[in-house]
């Protein structure tokens, strides 16, 4: 589910729609969390849905640890990518807001941590980046760690309207790392190692 105060806006041709704050959301805040009306599809079940569904869910689907699709049921499905990110996932089934974030102000995620099935060249940034790779997770989540951490220590200190559709288990994990009772998960944590994958399937992101 994403973050009540977001609504979804039309960008432009290229691009599509986008998610974006009605309201300040500050460091820390969870802007999405997994719920229980998204869906999760294996490869296999991909495969069988056939055409058109193989685009639709390889559009909008990013792919779990265990190289499951999921679906977000919502607006979730429309946050677009950036090199510059204000969102970022963790191993607790959400993400969170890696730095304040302005109202009117666009949602983005960083598409390299979404376990992509292809690399794809993303729009000028002015980044050193300029292309995603399905195996970006490995190289950059020391930095993106580094990132999370700052922003969970937030975490107990901000509203978090996304508490009543996370579950009591992860929910208590992010409160204790916040609190600085237990060690956060790292985010490679949530990468799925292609290589190593016995179905078959399909894979994208919005973009």
């Amino acid at each position: 589910m994403i973050h009540p105060s977001t609504e979804l806006r039309f960008i432009n041709n290229e691009i599509g729609y986008g998610v974006f704050t009605t309201e300040f959301i500050p460091k820390g805040t969870l802007v999405w969390a997994l719920d229980k009306l998204d869906r999760q599809f294996s490869g296999l079940e991909m495969l069988e849905l056939g055409e058109p569904y193989q685009q639709i869910l390889s559009r909008y689907c990013y792919r779990d640890n265990q190289g499951h699709f999921v679906l977000c049921w919502d607006n979730g499905r429309y946050v677009n990518h950036s090199f510059h990110a204000n969102c970022m996932s963790t191993a607790y089934d959400c993400e969170i807001a890696i730095r304040d974030i302005q109202p009117g102000e666009e949602l983005t995620d960083d598409y390299g941590y979404l376990n992509l099935m292809e690399p794809f060249r993303a729009r000028d940034e002015g980044a050193r980046r300029k292309y995603v790779y399905p195996n970006d997770l490995v190289k950059y989540h020391k930095i993106w760690d580094k990132k999370l951490m700052s922003a969970f220590k937030h975490f107990s200190r901000v509203q978090q309207p996304l508490q009543r559709v996370m579950s009591p288990e992860m929910w208590d994990h992010c409160v204790k790392v916040s609190c600085g009772e237990e060690p956060m998960a790292s985010i490679v944590n949530i990468y799925f190692d292609q290589s190593v994958s016995i179905e078959a399937g399909v894979g994208s992101a919005n973009g």
